[in-house]
């Protein structure tokens, strides 16, 4: 059986006989696509299973109270995920507060009003950063940027504040190392501000240069053209590009465990250590058996069902977008 044949000519010019693919390849390719997209749901269903059967003993033992409450005693194998939760989302938090409004900044910069010989060096920079592993950034904080960051901004801001009311708790510093809660958010933020920069640039870049050029026209000032044109064009990719950097700073470890302090307490002090799911996970998952082995993975449920929450919000904040 011969297959169909397709007759192209150019005038002057040698016709070409295009074969078009035979049913069996393309059968065969619809297949192979269709695999590699089930592939994704069977690994996502499975990481899902095996992280609830591993966590359940430790939430049918100790039920709601294992999310409620801020015990973690190993020797009387009484487990609470409170202040994990709670230092897991003041660290995206605090993240995100730094990094979003830098990482905006650097992206404006460089597509608006970096002169070329100078926007190839900082793209280049910010490209880096990202390549660069978390323990890097783990090491650095912590022999680095933890000691300056006790020494000038912690232990003058604790004799500033003490004593006084709201402020004198939640910038006050009992220990001031340098360790903390705000101290692992600062190291976050420097973590999600690449992919966020490079993400949101190559956007702007892609928006078409008529419309900056028609907004200058009618004497739009550069603040206007970047609020009223660039940003609502990339509205949806900037969304995305945040909400990468969230699950960046949500399930980061290494780094955050060489800096938060480590400490299972909840604190109204941003100065105070504590402590993130990642990080108990990776301090006592080596030596956890038993209910402690399960309360571990039971964390690790937590998290990925905070990290779900999250890219629901994406999708909502999305359509929300799209819709405007």
């Amino acid at each position: 059986m011969t297959a169909a044949t397709d007759m192209t000519s150019i005038p002057g010019a040698t016709p070409i006989v295009r074969k078009t693919p035979k049913a069996t390849f393309d059968a065969i390719f619809r297949n192979a696509s269709f695999g590699a997209a089930l592939l994704v749901l069977v690994l996502l269903a499975g990481i899902m299973v095996s992280m609830v059967i591993g966590g359940w003993p430790a939430f049918r033992e100790f039920g709601l109270g294992f999310i409620t409450s801020s015990v973690w005693d190993t020797q009387n194998e009484q487990y609470g995920a409170w202040p994990a939760i709670v230092g897991t989302l003041s660290t995206a938090l605090i993240a995100l507060v730094i990094g979003v409004p830098l990482s905006l900044g650097i992206a404006v910069y460089l597509t608006q009003l970096a002169p070329a010989w100078f926007k190839k060096p900082v793209a280049t920079a910010i490209e880096l950063l990202a390549a660069v592993p978390s323990i890097i950034y783990g090491m650095w904080g912590l022999f680095v940027f933890v000691p300056l960051f006790a020494a000038y901004v912690q232990i003058p801001l604790s004799n500033i504040v003490e004593g006084l009311p709201i402020v004198g708790t939640v910038l006050y510093s009992r220990s001031p190392s340098g360790l903390g809660i705000f101290t692992a958010g600062i190291i976050l933020a420097f973590m999600i501000i690449p992919f966020i920069a490079s993400i949101t640039r190559d956007m702007l870049e892609q928006i078409p240069s008529v419309l900056r050029e028609s907004a200058y026209g009618i004497g739009a000032t550069t603040w206007e053209v970047v609020r009223h044109v660039l940003v609502p064009q990339a509205g949806v990719s900037i969304i995305g590009a945040v909400m990468l950097g969230l699950g960046r700073a949500l399930g980061e470890t290494m780094a955050v465990t060489f800096v938060v302090g480590n400490a299972n307490r909840l604190s109204a002090s941003m100065f105070d250590p504590g402590s993130t799911i990642a990080s108990r996970i990776a301090n006592e998952f080596n030596e956890a058996l038993g209910l402690q082995l399960n309360a571990l993975i039971a964390l690790g449920c937590i998290l990925f069902f905070v990290t779900f929450v999250v890219l629901v919000i994406a999708r909502l904040l999305v359509a929300r977008v799209k819709r405007y």
